[in-house]
């Protein structure tokens, strides 16, 4: 089948526009535009393997051995040009990258934190799946009337960009847009020439209403498009934001364990007293006044430690990988912030607000990035491979804005659900009861505890030369905090402490341990605006080390509450200790081995997710690995055939571009006998072309051969050399006797006569001896039969 100029231009347009709106979709997963080169660069060789297997008439088994070897030829410098030398030229590393990444690169992309580099060879999933759909997509859209097939490699390329990417979607409106029309004026444009169309009356009249016709369907088609667009938009504002696609990673990467690591809470004390002077991170950018550095996030207690939760509607244990845009939707205002860690060893990343992005730098940089994981419902971020001295990172984030308490004085709690706190100290509910009797808002409730705390405490860190105040903020800490005549701790307990009175009577409550240099007292006014001036640098030490109590709001969500007494509030040192008596009905808090009682339920349910998420990743494996082993399996059992395929190509394409016009038509003529010899045809050796084309039309049934052979010695031996078109018609007329051929031949004959070697063979002086051989067998026996 002969395509036109125009089908070829419209064809390739078509696969080619959907291939690099699809390779758009890859942007979130890698950290730049690096792919995009990988990605066309595949694009590009696919469709020029189709249309040269188009224009040549290769088979499956010639396409499929030109993409291999397009791939490992190709693949280094556009997908791992790290291994090459100079950009361009493989190496024996490349070569092993490329056969083993067909295979592992799958896994490696789905089980790497992203956007992944390119110089971990993940190019080459984008680059393998990019090539192959292209290959095939353009080979059946040139090769078949019907358009619509070569859609189904599309959507396949489409539907691996989205499995094996993440949850963030790029331009998805103008994506969906822009395949809808391109699908659409495609599939038109191709049933509008279709054969069944092309049909035009001859007379005048019916030209001009062909005419109209044509004009009628391309207004239709815009406005089906039109429609289109106009549909997918409108789609677009009805579907809720807060959606998100399902992706692979997200099922089968393990969920991380924030309990692996100890509650920041805990080293509270240790901070306060070694790095008292010392300089653990410095922020600069210039923060506002009213903004908070925070650590970490607590709002579960269990008696011993107030630790993140696994429960609730704000679970505290939720972290993610870090990604970009993650404080879309928030409202405040933007800051931008460096941190330069110094003293500062943990794993917890200092931050403040709601963070949009983080962006890591330095030779940890990377190191960094892919072992950082963020929790949105508390605001906290974490790297697993720990911070050092030198590291720097620079935070993007937005910063609420605080409301006085009087906008917040209709406002009631938000409806968050807390971990019920175990192990409570005896009588801190009651008291918490007679604190905010009085209090007839939420606001004024809140207010009530924080006074209570503030005024009638007295602060001490319990070190030299201070008050004696012991450190923790377990249940017999806690108990002997309200016991004594005189309340006397730190950030620590007085955070801890007024968390336990807000829980207990119902208000959404939670501990925060982070920087900041003093907070306004409550009796600040009320209507002051907070301060969003930039403060200069801010040098984080243990002397402005602090931990505070966040109450959740409707509509403000979680504000900051500071109960700890002014430093400069000490109590009297005679009446700082214990009293050596214990009141004897105070109920003492279980012994260890029962505190964690609850404990036990939750081991199976672990056990059980992660037995769940390794047989999930099992199964996904095996699938790799057997598609992959089959896929190198497939390589080394066709590369045999792939070689026939490409030296019958290549003495094909030298006959047909022989610089004597003669040659040419000769050129085709022996194209036709090796074509006969591949079907079983015997060609006879040393006789003429019409000699050679009764015998084999005899043998193959085809009556067109001994025209061929009479034009074939007419442009010979005739004077002058055959004109251009006459050759073009020739090598026209042998194609079509060639497709007959094949028609009349089976499914396993045709593949038969395209792996075979009888025509490459034929004429050597090998088959010449076979052939001598064979006739003088044949006629010992036939004497012998005599």
């Amino acid at each position: 089948m002969t395509l036109s100029p125009r089908r070829w231009v419209v064809d390739l347009s078509a696969v080619a526009v959907f291939v690099a709106i699809t390779l758009v979709g890859w942007w979130p997963t890698f950290t730049g535009p690096g792919y995009l080169v990988a990605g066309a660069g595949a694009a590009v060789l696919g469709l020029g393997i189709a249309a040269a297997g188009a224009r040549f008439r290769l088979g499956v088994l010639s396409l499929a051995g030109l993409t291999v070897a397009v791939y490992f030829l190709l693949g280094g410098p556009l997908a791992l040009s790290h291994t090459t030398i100079a950009g361009f030229v493989p190496t024996l590393d490349t070569f092993a990258q490329l056969a083993t990444g067909a295979v592992t690169s799958w896994k490696s992309l789905l089980t790497s934190v992203t956007p992944v580099s390119m110089t971990d060879g993940h190019a080459l999933v984008p680059f393998l799946a990019t090539l192959v759909a292209t290959v095939i997509a353009a080979s059946l859209a040139l090769r078949l009337r019907t358009s619509g097939w070569a859609l189904i490699p599309l959507g396949a390329l489409l539907a691996t960009e989205i499995a094996f990417g993440t949850f963030e979607e790029s331009l998805p409106l103008v994506q969906g847009i822009c395949l809808v029309v391109v699908v659409v004026a495609w599939l038109a444009l191709r049933e509008a020439w279709a054969p069944a169309h092309s049909a035009v009356s001859l007379e005048a009249g019916a030209e001009r209403g062909a005419h109209g016709r044509g004009r009628s369907r391309l207004v239709a088609g815009g406005v089906v498009l039109a429609l289109a667009a106009g549909l997918g938009a409108g789609a677009n504002a009805l579907i809720p934001g807060n959606l998100t696609r399902d992706v692979i990673r997200e099922h089968i990467v393990p969920p991380f364990d924030v309990h692996q690591y100890p509650s920041p809470l805990q080293a509270y004390r240790l901070y306060v007293r070694d790095y008292k002077d010392q300089a653990l991170f410095t922020v600069e950018g210039g923060l506002p006044d009213d903004v908070r550095i925070r650590l970490g996030v607590m709002d579960a207690y269990n008696g011993i430690v107030y630790d993140v939760s696994d429960t609730g509607s704000a679970d505290s244990s939720d972290f993610t990988h870090l990604r970009s845009d993650m404080a879309a939707g928030r409202s405040g205002d933007d800051v931008e912030f460096d941190v330069t860690i110094g003293e500062y060893a943990d794993v917890w990343l200092p931050d403040a607000g709601h963070v949009d992005r983080i962006d890591f730098a330095g030779p940890r940089a990377e190191e960094l990035r892919r072992s950082a994981y963020y929790n949105a419902n508390t605001g906290t971020a974490l790297t697993q491979a720990g911070l050092r001295e030198g590291d720097r990172y620079t935070v993007h984030a937005v910063n609420p804005d605080i409301p006085a308490d009087s906008t917040l004085a209709d406002v009631p709690f938000g409806k968050v659900e807390v971990p019920q706190a175990e192990n409570v100290p005896e009588g801190i509910a009651a008291s918490a009861a007679d604190t905010i009797a009085e209090a007839e808002t939420p606001i004024e409730r809140v207010r009530a505890l924080e006074a209570e705390l503030s005024e009638h405490g007295f602060f001490s860190h319990g070190l030299a030369d201070e008050a004696y105040s012991l450190p923790g903020h377990g249940a017999r800490r806690m108990q002997t905090l309200f016991e004594n005549e005189q309340m006397v701790g730190d950030d620590e307990q007085y955070a801890v402490a007024m968390a336990l009175m807000a829980n207990e009577v119902g208000i959404p409550a939670r501990v925060v341990m982070g920087f900041h240099d003093q907070a306004p007292s409550p009796e600040a006014e009320e209507d002051e605006a907070p301060s969003t001036e930039a403060s200069g640098d801010f040098v984080a030490t243990g002397d402005n080390l602090h931990a505070w109590v966040e109450v959740a709001f409707e509509g403000y969500g979680w504000l900051p509450f500071d109960p700890t007494p002014p430093e400069d509030q000490e109590p009297q040192q005679e009446t700082t200790e214990p009293k050596p008596d214990p009141k004897p009905q105070v109920v003492q808090p279980p012994p260890p081995p029962q505190e964690p009682a609850d404990l036990p339920p939750l081991i199976p349910d672990e056990e059980e997710q992660e037995e769940e998420s390794a047989a999930v990743w099992g199964v996904l494996w095996l699938v790799l690995t057997i598609t992959g082993v089959t896929l190198l399996g497939l390589m080394l059992l066709l590369s045999p055939f792939v070689i026939i395929a490409l030296l019958k190509g290549a003495r094909r394409r030298k006959r047909y571009g022989a610089p004597i016009p003669a040659d040419r038509v000769a050129g085709g003529w022996e194209e036709l006998m090796d074509r006969a010899t591949d079907y079983g045809a015997a060609v006879p050796m040393g006789q003429t072309r019409q000699e050679e084309a009764t015998a084999v039309g005899d043998a193959l049934s085809e009556s067109r051969m001994t025209p061929l052979a009479v034009r074939a010695d007419a442009s010979v031996f005739g004077p002058g050399d055959p004109p251009a078109i006459e050759i073009e018609e020739y090598w026209k007329h042998v194609d079509e006797v060639v497709d007959a051929l094949a028609e009349k031949a089976s499914f396993w004959k045709r593949m038969r006569a395209r792996m075979s070697v009888a025509s490459l063979t034929h004429g050597s002086k090998l088959s010449v001896r076979m052939r001598s051989l064979r006739e003088r067998l044949a006629s010992a026996r036939e004497e012998g039969a005599r």
